[in-house]
């Protein structure tokens, strides 16, 4: 089969029209910008496809279904002063949140908990320099069966206290469990709060999920796409 055959719609067999991505092709795109993105860069959604930004949604606030997350927080710890524009990885990071992962090749300490980095001061002023992160997959309300996306949240948008209708994801996810409602039930509203001076999102909860919507969201966030999305994946940095 030649390549102009192979993707030519009207001859590839019938298995072949609706697929998507599996688990395979999305491993060997990790870390080249294969996993689609919502980022939160500069306090404005953007969708990142490939790398590249492909939309751009400047209002405060954006409904999405959260269809799966990483089963906990990520730590990673940049050395060096962050530059606009580079794609660097991190210098030591850890997918469990309890020690570094064993692919990383300067590890700053045995364990998270008694490592340097994650001293109070050992940041910017009075922040740590090991900043936590949580890794979510969403899908957009308006386009329920369309792209999986990764939304990585930073840790003012997951820990602390909110007031009413504008809570960091911890928080928010207790409260819907208070009312015994699981996070992936409902399409959650994402805003900006606009006394952070860095990007920072709170939740809400806006509507139910219907049966249709849910059977589709557990599906979205069961496949390929959104298993990857809460993955970590760093490449060891080569020196």
């Amino acid at each position: 089969m030649s390549a102009l055959t192979l993707f030519n719609t009207d001859k590839l067999p019938a298995y072949l029209k609706n697929m998507k991505l599996d688990a395979v092709s999305l491993s060997l795109l990790s870390g080249g910008g294969g996993v689609s993105k919502i980022s939160i860069k500069g306090s404005v959604f953007r969708k990142i496809v490939s790398g590249e930004e492909v939309m751009k949604n400047e209002d405060r606030a954006m409904n999405m279904v959260i269809v799966n997350t990483a089963p906990t927080e990520y730590r990673t710890f940049y050395a060096g002063v962050y530059k606009e524009g580079e794609n660097k990885g991190p210098s030591c990071w850890s997918s469990d949140g309890v020690k570094p992962d064993v692919v990383v090749t300067n590890p700053q300490g045995q364990s998270c908990a008694t490592c340097p980095q994650n001293i109070k001061g050992s940041g910017q002023g009075d922040s740590r320099a090991c900043r936590f992160s949580r890794y979510v997959a969403v899908v957009l309300e308006n386009d329920l069966g369309g792209d999986v996306l990764q939304l990585v949240l930073p840790s003012q948008s997951v820990f602390g206290k909110g007031e009413k209708g504008k809570l960091p994801l911890r928080q928010y996810a207790t409260f819907l469990s208070a009312h015994n409602t699981p996070i992936t039930t409902v399409v959650t509203e994402m805003r900006f709060d606009t006394n952070s001076a860095t990007p920072k999102l709170t939740f809400k909860p806006i509507r139910a999920l219907s049966d249709e919507e849910y059977a589709q969201c557990v599906e979205q966030g069961q496949s390929p796409e959104a298993l990857e999305a809460i993955r970590m994946s760093y490449k060891p940095q080569v020196s």
